[in-house]
């Protein structure tokens, strides 16, 4: 089978296409035939070695989706032919999604529903379970609450404003003006430009005064925003940061208003399978879609890796081998 590669840690270009024998599942794994491999930042910093080093050479790649062609000798529930997608996240050896065939443990993996898109789940995996622990299992969403959603035109972002939207609260979310209309279609009640100069007092007119829940992908940037524009007893869950060191200018806002703060990573997801289901049943009943903005095959691996980092876009990359 054809399988991107590195046998070094470093840049883009370390990664090469090559034709490697087909892996087999362990007994507790699958076997999948891979329609799509969602192209992710976590990707790039397995092969540059900003993570744990993970042993070269190995194939990139923890989000995927596909048919089962093989099931381990342990695996029950899953036969051959079966529609799954899933996310080898949290686990440095749970790789190997950029090829035309790739294992998969089942604890990491789901049945996706006929009514949901093969190409779309493959860059499903680390966004939506990311937008669905913070809204659902932190944040604890409730209907009619307003909810801020940072950088919604984002692979996380678009996902969360749909989430927002599906258990019935009221997104309100922020992005470049040309994403405005694709956001209102997936459900946002009010979209704004991050970049305008009254960005706090729009978000509280937008919220009557104050938003419950907050979705944060950049604390350095939002940390003291969120506390400003935050309802009493908000909910502000942060997902990353471009800087490690955000901070208070006044905590006074947000002691004042009791607001609470969850800092996150989905490394820390104690049974993947349980959003990975959430996620699933929304995009079978549509109520979830996950924007593609582009598709790469195999040979274009590392140009998809160097977009994922540096460009504008909306949604999600994906490699359809």
């Amino acid at each position: 089978m054809r399988a991107v590669r590195l046998h070094e840690h470093g840049d883009e270009e370390v990664l090469s296409v090559e034709d490697v024998d087909r892996p087999s599942p362990d007994e507790d794994e699958l076997l999948v035939e891979v329609a799509a491999a969602g192209v992710n930042p976590v990707d790039t910093y397995f092969r540059d070695g900003s993570y744990e080093p993970v042993g070269v050479p190995f194939t990139p790649g923890v989000d995927v989706s596909g048919v089962v062609a093989e099931v381990g000798d342990a695996v029950e529930g899953f036969e051959e032919g079966d529609r799954v997608y899933g996310t080898g996240i949290g686990n440095a050896s749970a790789q190997g999604a950029y090829a035309e065939y790739a294992t998969i443990p089942t604890d990491r993996v789901v049945h996706l529903p006929d009514g949901a898109d093969l190409t779309e789940a493959g860059g499903a995996g680390v966004v939506a379970v990311t937008a669905w622990r913070a809204l659902i299992d932190h944040a604890d969403l409730e209907p009619a609450e307003y909810c801020l959603v940072h950088g919604g035109s984002g692979g996380v972002g678009h996902a969360a404003v749909q989430i927002a939207e599906a258990v019935s609260a009221r997104p309100i979310t922020t992005a470049a003006e040309e994403y405005h209309d694709a956001l209102e279609g997936y459900g946002a009640e009010t979209v704004l430009d991050y970049g305008r100069e009254d960005l706090a007092e729009a978000v509280l007119e937008a919220s009557d005064g104050g938003v419950d829940a907050i979705l944060d992908h950049r604390l350095d940037d939002y940390l003291q925003f969120d506390a400003d524009v935050a309802a009493t007893g908000c909910r502000v869950v942060g997902i990353g940061e471009n800087s490690p060191d955000p901070a208070f200018t006044n905590d006074g806002a947000a002691r004042s208003k009791d607001v609470s703060y969850q800092f996150m990573s989905m490394f820390n997801t104690p049974d993947l399978r349980l959003p990975l289901r959430g996620v699933a049943h929304l995009m079978g009943t549509d109520k979830l879609s996950i924007d593609v903005a582009r598709s790469y095959d195999l040979e274009e691996a590392a140009e998809a890796q160097r977009a994922v980092m540096e460009d504008s876009f909306f949604g999600k990359l994906v490699i359809e081998p």
